[in-house]
């Protein structure tokens, strides 16, 4: 494959996005299962913060300096330990099976990794300019 037709040419593109893209899918299929008096309270937190994760990587990826992308992608990591949080509650009020959260928890450490690469690399073009 020649350089052109891997280059990133949409934040759908991006890695770290279509992981945490998996993530939103994830969570929206497991959070069907809450019990119905947590729609207004923990499934409606969670959603809102595994979508602001891929909304900050979208956001960031557009913006032109590599300080403005650095702190979009910092929010959606932001928005990742929120919602790491809210599976920890959710496993323990027994919402998620352990399988579930296993496979989810491993999921946002993916997504971690992949952000952290982003604001790293954003961080670098930012004093290399």
């Amino acid at each position: 494959m020649n350089q052109e037709a891997r280059k990133i040419k949409s934040f759908t593109d991006l890695n770290a996005w279509k992981q945490a893209h998996e993530l939103v899918l994830l969570i929206y299929k497991i959070t069907k299962k809450f019990p119905h008096e947590e729609q207004f309270g923990l499934v409606n937190q969670i959603r809102r913060a595994v979508v602001s994760i891929t909304s900050n990587i979208a956001e960031g990826f557009s913006r032109s300096s590599y300080k403005e992308k650095s702190q979009f992608y910092s929010m959606a990591l932001g928005s990742l330990t929120e919602v790491q949080n809210q599976l920890l509650i959710a496993k323990d009020l027994k919402y998620i099976a352990q399988e579930e959260f296993m496979e989810i928890a491993n999921k946002t450490v993916a997504v971690n990794k992949l952000l952290n690469g982003l604001i790293k690399k954003s961080k670098t073009m930012i004093h290399d300019s």
